[in-house]
């Protein structure tokens, strides 16, 4: 039976990697699929990995309805076997609920891929509804790793290195940079809490609070 599949996790966890994987391993076996994404670090129209990795695909609007693209395709002659859907975390609960659609009513399998949180620990619109409606959730096994080597859980946004926990819900920034002006980091929960990065964990480590003194004075 066609599934809808929302495979989780957080930033760094090779999510888009799993995507462009699973789009290689069908198109190797004759498959056609219609790749979605949105708020690429490639550019528009793209589904990139860190890893290098990229392949086109339709950016997805706000106003985008899915079931209807599809549709559209097939009806124009176009072949569509799944549906790969990256970045989902930014797509709207009315389109999460077109893309249970297309598994329900065009029997076609539907893999959407995203972050669960934001930096705030707070549920993307989108991920929350691929939680509810999604018939398999896969939390990635690669595990993302905190400054202190800890496993990382949450996704946090910093400005010039510091973090911050208000704003809107999505900025686009340097998730490579931390230190960038917009910059993502991933933490621990830990770590989150205190709002620790990287960063500002290195500079106390700079700054102890006790200086040492000559006890022979």
């Amino acid at each position: 039976m066609p599934e809808l599949v929302f495979f989780s996790g957080t930033m760094d966890c090779g999510k888009s990697t799993l995507a462009l994987q699973i789009e290689h391993n069908r198109s190797a076996r004759g498959l056609q699929g219609m790749i979605y994404t949105r708020n690429d670090r490639a550019g528009r129209g793209k589904l990139s990995s860190r890893l290098g990795l990229v392949t086109e695909a339709v950016e997805a609007a706000d106003d985008m309805d899915f079931y209807a693209h599809v549709v559209g395709h097939l009806t124009s002659g176009g072949r569509v076997d799944y549906v790969i859907a990256d970045e989902a975390q930014f797509l709207t609960s009315e389109q999460i609920d077109q893309l249970a659609r297309v598994v329900d009513d065009l029997d076609l399998d539907v893999y959407a891929f995203g972050i669960t949180t934001d930096f705030r620990s707070k549920l993307f619109p989108g991920s929350q509804r691929l939680m509810e409606l999604a018939d398999r959730v896969e939390v990635l096994q690669v595990e993302a790793l905190c400054w202190c080597g800890a496993r990382a859980t949450h996704n946090a946004r910093t400005v010039g290195g510091r973090m911050v926990v208000e704003g809107a819900q999505v900025v686009i920034g340097d998730v490579d940079d931390p230190r960038a002006e917009v910059g993502y980091e991933v933490l621990c929960r830990r770590h989150h809490r205190r709002r620790q990065t990287s960063a500002t964990a290195h500079a106390a480590a700079l700054s102890p609070d006790v200086l040492p003194v000559d006890a022979a004075r």
